[in-house]
């Protein structure tokens, strides 16, 4: 898929689709009202706990962990989700990664093979969408920061660890 290919606007998922990529999510999880609130200076203390959760269960298996989205602004209101980047060798190598996030709490909530190998995980308790892609997948780039590219960001993330 090409850059411009990626940010054409889509036509909404149907049920059926939904229900397709729907794992571990009940239908009323994925759909219902958005809600935005003000910034919050705790979601940067809350990506912390993920992530250190998250290494502690995956070792050097999580090529990199990263705080995106909205909740990374301050003083952007935003829906009060903590998006978290997770990079793996594979995401569709689900057998090295999945049943350690599994027994720290996270619930594999979308899966999604045909866009980036894309895999979705609710945290145990904190409201986070922890997004996994592979090493290399170009959706990486996309959802980190501007002001870094994904490859200083991972090898930064490789050499503080």
């Amino acid at each position: 898929m090409s850059e411009a290919d990626s940010h054409e606007i889509s036509k909404p998922m149907t049920k059926e689709q939904i229900r397709r990529v729907a794992v571990g999510l009940a239908p009323k999880q994925m759909s219902g009202k958005v809600v935005f609130v003000d910034y919050n200076p705790g979601w940067p203390v809350l990506f912390a706990r993920e992530s250190e959760r998250i290494r502690s269960a995956l070792g050097a298996k999580a090529i990199s962990i990263e705080h995106v989205g909205s909740t990374t602004v301050p003083g952007l209101p935003a829906k009060p989700i903590i998006d978290i980047l997770l990079v793996v060798e594979s995401s569709a190598d689900e057998k090295s990664y999945l049943p350690a996030l599994e027994a720290a709490g996270y619930v594999l909530g979308i899966r999604e093979p045909d866009w980036h190998g894309h895999r979705m995980f609710k945290g145990p308790d904190t409201n986070i969408n922890l997004h996994a892609f592979s090493r290399d997948d170009e959706e990486i780039e996309r959802m980190l920061p501007s002001s870094e590219t994904g490859s200083e960001r991972i090898q930064l993330t490789e050499t503080s660890t």
